[in-house]
């Protein structure tokens, strides 16, 4: 019983990444949608959480050391995103677990830039 609820969370785990709509990208060569995200606070943003209908959010890659105060960050939306809505909701964390409201914006906008 016990192997069968920790594979039942393994795989719960992995269909969770798998459904990640995001990446961080690195080179602005690389295709896809590309924003920057801007942390204006005093924390580190630890996590990014994107959703497109507001309800169910998923976490975009920022790395480990996340956003520090006063940095930027360029990202794009993973090729899978494409065939989405261009409206979508982020919301930021930070290293102390609160998160900012969340804000509505349009991936599709070009030199979308948003700031925390």
């Amino acid at each position: 019983m016990k192997h069968a609820l920790r594979f039942a969370a393994v795989v719960a785990f992995l269909f969770t990444l798998s459904s990640v709509p995001v990446r961080n990208a690195r080179a602005e060569d690389e295709p896809g949608y590309h924003f920057k995200v801007y942390n204006t606070t005093k924390d580190t943003i630890t996590k990014l959480l994107v959703s497109e209908n507001g309800k169910k959010y998923s976490s975009f890659d920022i790395g480990r050391r996340g956003i520090p105060p006063g940095k930027n960050m360029d990202l794009v939306w993973d090729e899978k995103t494409e065939t989405s809505a261009c409206d979508w909701f982020i919301k930021a964390v930070f290293e102390d677990g609160s998160e900012t409201p969340p804000k509505k914006f349009d991936f599709c906008e070009k030199n979308l830039e948003i700031e925390f």
